[in-house]
């Protein structure tokens, strides 16, 4: 007995430094119920409302500007809010999740969200919808790695495990795009407080389910008392202005005195967060993670991708509207063959896993995302609604097949007890991407814009001197130049997704269990 309790001891000491991704402990959780298919389909009711809520109300932005009056700046902080929010609970709720149990926080996580998501749509002036836009972000933040931990938990066979990651990751990816799919038409038709109500009916099945479904997979718990309050806080502030400065950096100016401030508060706080993670006894972060290969290569991979993923889409929304003339529901449209293509791109990539090392063909498809992406860089007014549709479908194909092999790669890699805080760290890269690709690419879509004007403008040659034709040239040339400009974002957001492909080929080789190992065989 004494022998077998220091074993235990050591093993989660030793696990950040082998050299290969392992399978967690197979034995069987105690809160297992046999239902993982349907505890599955529950997970996914809500990670999907969850992300789709990231999306669908930006749609919405023009009907609320008009029906409160206010100003296109004022607007925006609808969706900077959201944000900030997301971005600093997820990781506390990671952690949160392992010392007061996993189905509680869940359920209050759903519960939360149906609730200020019914109080955002009563919504009666801006003050009002950002508060309550707060409240969802707080809540929705809960979902992920609780999610991907209870996953962990109840599908102690390694093969299902993949797969249901797969499933999983498909329908937060699908549901990146199925914001704007969704968000027109409900807007068009019902008005904007319907992108807040839709929540509701779903949310309620969801709680329903997770009632039904869902225990708590593990007895041991910890409790509050352990909390990592000044990491928290910590990174919580270094989180929030760093995505400030990254929202309103370009309305602010880059070199401004706000966005100065900001760079100096996170930078100096996100100091003193690592210096107190090193010295807690049960920090929100577990800084030795990164030291584990597979974790640092697949949240790397995953930042430098999503970048360029969530840069480029959402900027193709803009130049269907803007420059093409489409409605907001048509441009939705054109979305339809990327969900459809990333959710069975990520179900090839979970049964490729299964006789491939994800490094080989992670990285293939990442690849062929990238030169997708350079295909966009044509991007002209003349091409048609299938021109770009059939893109995005072939782009994100080969995105999608990464989805589930990375997540796995990320959170196979940590004991199983710390794989809700692992999910968190995951999330976070992700949230971030999608904040640093917004903020990169809307910079460089306005950078290339002034630059290819002026191009335009040494080039001009005037061959006529009708008035009525002088006075239409400056405008032809601004809508050359912002063309001219989607052209290249698309070329850098093909580098991004290349440099994410580039840094699979650095993940290690995964050990798969086919079978009901014990712990014991397994160490």
């Amino acid at each position: 007995m004494a022998r077998q309790k220091k074993q235990k001891e050591i093993a989660p000491q030793t696990e950040p430094t082998q050299k290969s991704v392992t399978a967690q402990p197979a034995e069987k959780p105690k809160g297992f119920t046999g239902n993982q298919w349907a505890i599955l389909g529950t997970l996914m009711i809500s990670s999907f409302l969850g992300r789709l809520d990231g999306s669908i109300v930006n749609l919405a932005l023009p009907k609320i500007i008009q029906d409160f009056g206010i100003t296109v700046t004022e607007a925006s902080y609808i969706a900077t809010a959201y944000i900030i929010a997301n971005a600093v609970f997820v990781p506390v709720f990671g952690k949160l999740g392992d010392l007061i149990g996993r189905k509680p926080l869940y359920l209050f996580g759903i519960v939360g969200f149906v609730i200020s998501s019914m109080l955002a749509g009563l919504s009666w002036n801006l003050n009002s919808l950002l508060f309550f836009r707060v409240l969802q972000a707080i809540t929705v933040s809960i979902d992920y790695p609780i999610a991907l931990s209870i996953i962990a938990y109840e599908f102690h066979d390694q093969r299902q495990r993949l797969q249901a990651q797969g499933i999983w990751s498909g329908i937060f990816a699908a549901s990146i795009v199925f914001g704007p799919l969704l968000g027109g038409p409900l807007t068009d038709v019902f008005g904007w407080r319907s992108v807040f109500y839709v929540n509701v009916p779903i949310g309620i099945l969801g709680t329903f389910m997770a009632l039904r479904y869902i225990r708590e997979p593990v007895e041991e718990i910890k409790g509050i008392k352990h909390f990592d309050w000044w990491g928290s806080i910590l990174l919580g502030i270094s989180l929030g202005t760093m995505v400030l400065v990254l929202d309103q950096g370009q309305t602010w100016g880059w070199t401004s005195l706000a966005s100065i401030v900001s760079y100096i508060i996170s930078i100096v706080t996100m100091y003193f967060f690592i210096y107190i993670e090193h010295h807690e006894k049960e920090p929100v972060v577990n800084l030795e993670f990164f030291k584990i290969p597979a974790f640092t290569v697949a949240n790397l991979a995953s930042f430098i991708s999503f970048m360029g993923l969530f840069g480029g889409i959402f900027l193709l929304p803009i130049f269907a509207q803007n420059i093409l003339g489409y409605s907001t529901t048509k441009s939705g449209f054109l979305f339809i063959p990327m969900a459809v293509a990333i959710m069975i791109g990520a179900q090839v990539g979970v049964r490729l896993s299964f006789r491939f090392q994800p490094r080989h063909f992670v990285a293939i498809g990442m690849f062929w995302a990238a030169f997708i992406f350079y295909l966009f860089s044509f991007i002209d007014v003349r091409w048609d609604f299938f021109d770009i549709a059939w893109r995005l479908g072939l782009f994100a194909f080969g995105i999608g097949i990464g989805f589930g092999p990375l997540t796995q790669s990320a959170t196979g890699s940590v004991p199983l007890k710390d794989v809700g805080v692992a999910s968190s760290v995951l999330a976070l890269s992700r949230n971030l991407a999608g904040a640093f690709g917004a903020a990169i690419f809307a910079t460089i879509l306005s950078t290339s814009t002034t630059n290819h004007l002026i191009e335009l403008q040494q080039n001009l040659v005037i061959n006529t001197t009708d008035p009525q034709l002088l006075k239409l040239i400056p405008g032809l040339m601004i809508s050359k130049a912002n063309v001219m400009a989607y052209g290249s974002v698309f070329k850098w957001a093909s580098l991004f997704v290349l440099g994410g492909g580039i840094a699979t080929l650095f993940l290690p080789d995964i050990k798969h269990s086919t079978g009901k190992m014990s712990a014991a065989v397994e160490a």
